[in-house]
């Protein structure tokens, strides 16, 4: 019995499918992140991870993020844009996409990704946007600080981050929606049912590049 590749991967396999991954803190972009992957095959680059890295690590990069990051602050455009081209060098050639998890968190960022890109011949081609009730992330990042011990999943700090994200990162939806690239998703249910409604509109992104 013969097996038939979709249609969608066949395009995956020959034209590079970059992403955004989306929303505020805790929701859920790395659960998300996770299963796109499985699904489409994309690498997978989470600045967050990298910076979590280098702290374990106690680099120099880890000490200056971490001033940061323990106060609930974003990490200065310039670090980060030089951190996610390295990244980019290292980790995602010949891979058949990327999906950026916590990149970009400002505007200059979303510039300098699509410049990030263009060097490398190819473009951003849609941003999953995951929208959750504030309530609602501060419980899930609550109950995760207890899980993980994570030190930023406090009270506090958690608070700090969604100010930043308010007044930082979520004109970022805005700049996407004139750029005809945000996709709105419900990021609070069933995870499975949310995968659901992420696959629809990538899919649909792929069927837009074949045109």
């Amino acid at each position: 019995m013969s097996y038939r590749i979709p249609r969608t991967y066949i395009i995956i396999l020959y034209t590079m499918l970059n992403l955004v991954l989306f929303g505020a803190p805790g929701s859920g972009k790395g659960t998300q992140s996770a299963k796109i992957i499985d699904k489409y095959g994309l690498h997978h680059i989470s600045t967050g991870e990298v910076l979590r890295d280098h702290i374990k690590r106690g680099t120099e990069l880890g000490k200056t993020a971490e001033k940061y990051i323990s106060q609930g602050q974003l990490i200065p455009d310039e670090l980060m844009i030089d951190i996610l081209d390295d990244v980019l060098e290292r980790e995602a050639q010949g891979k058949p996409g990327v999906i950026f998890d916590g990149f970009p968190r400002t505007i200059p960022q979303a510039e300098a990704l699509k410049g990030l890109l263009k060097k490398r011949g190819t473009d951003l081609h849609g941003v999953v946007g995951l929208e959750v009730p504030e309530e609602e992330l501060v419980e899930r990042m609550i109950a995760r600080g207890k899980e993980t011990g994570r030190a930023d999943d406090n009270l506090e700090t958690i608070k700090k981050r969604l100010d930043v994200y308010h007044n930082q990162t979520s004109p970022l939806k805005d700049y996407y929606t004139k750029e005809g690239k945000y996709m709105p998703v419900k990021g609070h249910g069933a995870v499975d049912d949310i995968f659901l409604d992420i696959s629809r509109g990538i899919d649909a992104i792929v069927a837009d590049m074949e045109k």
